[in-house]
């Protein structure tokens, strides 16, 4: 593409041979003979690069040099002059003149100072373009940023907020114009924070901090829970900047998770009841905290499960879990096992002994049956709780320990303290967070699944292929009272494991007890859905098609089973 090259002089000779020098390297050459004809020009034609001389008859080059800055032309602007003067040399470079020359000029000279010119020109608009493609750039990342639905803010090392998007005001409820600017540590809000100490690590390591789910406990958004993202903010030469705070609001699927997806199971604990699975969310509240827990329970229900899953699911899994059964031991027994003891410091204390409490630092320790401890150990347990810190038997040197406290009891401690037998503060002390189990006569409808997870494990133990519970036994199970909950439904099974001999568990195989209760009180008899064909084929194939086992099986009479086989037109295969 040709250069618009425009020569300004009034001598006409100078202006004849710059066009014919120029035009013979292929430029397109215009001249004008005074200030006035080259401004026509300017306003007709964008030259590349302008020759002017100083002297333009009423007018000079330097206002021409003017009339070019105000329009903002991006053109190098070369000024020639016979009369060279500091003043106009001075005045042309403070306009920005891209060269100053005195006349006469060689062809040479020429050719080398409008090549330079040209490239000068070339750059300017190398940079122009790249300042519009960096505005329109900018402009679309803006309206990325305005559009997305994810609240993104952005601060500098100081956890100063440099920008924030319109979603901030949807998800954190918090004004862009009150935030920006200010320090984000600081900034009032109504929610838990949380978010600030992924900014701060992300900070210090200059690292991703994946996604982490956080339940923001905002005061105006009950239960929303959130996705955080925590991405070093960098420049073009990858120096940090500082920090880029995504957040996604995954409330409503997180609810929809919640109803779709049904937990059966959580750590080694089994059941899909309402009130396990208000324990289960409880139990994963739990995971990043070191609250003291308080588990409460019938005998059977499994409290030391759930200390286990409290333990398990927390950043101490990898430190020690102690167990101590506080029922079992004497009171001073329970002292030196609890604090540990120092040689001398009884009769029989032959050498130093550690206690639990120090085996547990770092780790968990779990009090079973806590409330049968005496007054003294409560008194001892309330300093522990208090303080942090013991003093061994027969030592009176304080030693610190990090031990997260959970503690289990069938009693009623209320009642207890009524009684003047535990001690009010100790309770409360003890009772950060309150985990009641559900008793198994509240949960019934985890028997089922509990009684298939100890069919699977006795069939391994017993080395048998048991398949399944008789009609008989599912209504005995689910309408006994279970006063030993889950530990006597386990031992109930493992006693009909013992005296079955066949594929299918029945009645007669249960436990006197059980047997006595069911005859003694009137079952409640559970209605069972009709089994559709898929359902009755599997119980005949799992039962050898004894159509008798395979109604048990399935839980309905022998007279409908037949019904049903000839209704499907279900046929034995042949063999």
């Amino acid at each position: 593409m040709k250069s618009k090259i425009l020569i300004v002089d009034d001598e006409e000779n100078i202006r004849f041979g710059f066009e014919m020098i120029l035009a013979d390297q292929g430029h397109d050459v215009m001249t004008a003979i005074n200030f006035d004809s080259a401004l026509k020009i300017i306003s007709d034609t964008d030259p590349d690069l302008i020759i002017t001389d100083i002297i333009l008859g009423g007018n000079t080059g330097i206002d021409l040099l003017h009339e070019i800055k105000n329009r903002k032309m991006h053109c190098p602007v070369i000024m020639i002059t016979g009369e060279p003067n500091i003043e106009t040399s001075a005045e042309a470079v403070r306009l920005g003149a891209f060269d100053y020359t005195t006349k006469p000029i060689r062809k040479e000279a020429l050719l080398r100072i409008t090549t330079h010119g040209l490239q000068h020109k070339k750059l300017l608009d190398n940079k122009k373009q790249l300042e519009m493609d960096n505005l329109q750039a900018r402009h679309k990342m803006e309206a990325i940023f305005r559009s997305l639905k994810d609240a993104v803010i952005t601060i500098d090392h100081n956890l100063q907020v440099i920008e924030a998007n319109d979603a901030v005001k949807n998800i954190c409820k918090l004004s862009v114009k009150d935030i920006i600017g200010k320090n984000f540590a600081n900034i009032q809000t109504f929610c838990s924070k949380s978010c600030i100490n992924i900014l701060k690590k992300t900070l210090k390591t200059k690292k991703t901090m994946g996604e982490v789910r956080i339940e923001c406990r905002h005061s105006e958004q009950n239960q929303q829970v959130v996705l955080v993202t925590g991405s070093p903010l960098r420049h073009d030469d990858n120096k940090s900047l500082g920090a880029v705070l995504v957040i996604r609001d995954i409330t409503r699927l997180t609810k929809l998770e919640r109803r779709l997806k049904e937990r059966h199971r959580f750590h080694r604990m089994i059941g899909k009841s309402s009130g396990m699975q208000k324990m289960y969310t409880l139990l994963e509240n739990l995971a990043d905290t070191d609250s003291t827990v308080l588990i409460t329970g019938e005998t059977g229900t499994g409290k030391e499960l759930v200390a286990h899953a409290i333990h398990y699911n927390s950043t101490r899994k990898e430190n020690p879990f102690v167990k101590v059964n506080c029922s079992a031991l004497a009171e001073n027994l329970l002292e030196s096992e609890l604090f540990g003891h120092v040689k001398g410091a009884f009769t029989g204390a032959v050498k130093n002994k550690t206690g639990r409490f120090q085996m547990a630092d770092h780790g968990t320790i779990f009090l079973d049956e806590f409330g049968d401890i005496s007054p003294l150990i409560q008194l001892k347990l309330l300093r522990v709780l208090q303080e942090r810190e013991f003093e061994q038997v027969g030592d009176s040197t304080p030693i610190k320990i990090d031990v997260r406290i959970i503690a289990a009891t069938n009693c009623n401690l209320k009642e207890k303290i009524r009684l003047g037998e535990f001690r009010q503060d100790l309770y409360y002390r003890i009772k950060v967070v309150d985990i009641p189990i559900p008793s198994l006569r509240e949960r019934r409808e985890d028997i089922p699944l509990l009684s298939d997870h100890f069919l699977e494990m006795f069939n391994k133990r017993f080395k048998k292929q048991i398949d399944g519970l008789s009609n008989e036994v599912i209504n005995a199970f689910l309408n006994y009272s279970w006063p030993g909950n889950i530990r006597e439904l386990e031992h109930a099974i493992e006693h009909g494991f013992v005296l079955c001999q066949e594929k299918t568990m029945l009645f007669e195989h249960l436990p006197v007890e059980i047997q006595d209760y069911l005859r003694i009180e009137k079952p409640i008899r559970l209605e069972k859905s009709s089994p559709d064909k898929e359902e009755i084929i599997h119980a005949l194939n799992k039962t050898d098609w004894n159509k008798s086992k395979a109604a048990r099986l399935l839980g309905i009479g022998r007279r409908t089973i037949y019904r049903k086989i000839e209704e499907y037109k279900i046929l034995k295969p042949k063999e």
